[in-house]
């Protein structure tokens, strides 16, 4: 159960993050479902990747897991209502 911890925590700040970014951007090429899932794949990438390099920075934990989540969700989610907005 420990093992799954930080992957739910960074699936939930990413869904979260993602919404965040769309409904601050303003997309309506986006659907909701499509930025939760977007958020929530991009939430897992940027939590592995503030986990690969917070340790050094001293960032460790379910706290780095949501603050990666969070940004690798909003971020994905603006990459992808961009692209889909300039169809």
């Amino acid at each position: 159960m420990e093992a799954l911890m930080p992957i739910v925590t960074q699936l939930i700040a990413g869904a979260i993050g993602g919404n965040a970014a769309s409904a601050a951007m303003k997309q309506a090429a986006v659907s909701t479902v499509v930025r939760t899932i977007v958020g929530a794949i991009g939430g897992i990438g940027g939590g592995f990747l503030l986990q690969a390099l917070g340790g050094e920075a001293g960032l460790t934990g379910l706290v780095a897991d949501g603050i990666g989540g969070l940004i690798g969700g909003g971020v994905l989610t603006a990459i992808v209502g961009a692209v889909l907005g300039k169809k």
